[in-house]
């Protein structure tokens, strides 16, 4: 895994996207806690925007810079490499 010394700009990028998901979870549970409305949709939108989030960061653990652009959207698809935890 990098780290902060020798990786620096990953390490950065890597705690962005951490950060993000960490956003993104926060607001979630605003609005599904205080809008009557929220709904699946709602939910599906928003996890999958945290669990894009999670994915990168995931993925950052061994790069050292930026995903080029093709490498974006691979790149916050779910991990086959990763098993949840009960």
């Amino acid at each position: 895994m990098i780290n902060r010394t020798e990786n620096p700009v990953g390490w950065a990028m890597l705690l962005d996207d951490l950060d993000d998901a960490h956003e993104h979870l926060g607001n979630l549970i605003k609005e599904i806690t205080n809008d009557p409305e929220y709904g699946e949709p709602e939910l599906r939108i928003d996890l999958g925007h945290v669990y894009a989030h999670l994915n990168r960061a995931w993925r950052r653990r061994e790069i050292t810079d930026d995903f080029t652009d093709s490498e974006w959207i691979a790149a916050g698809a779910f991990p086959s490499d990763i098993e949840p935890i009960a």
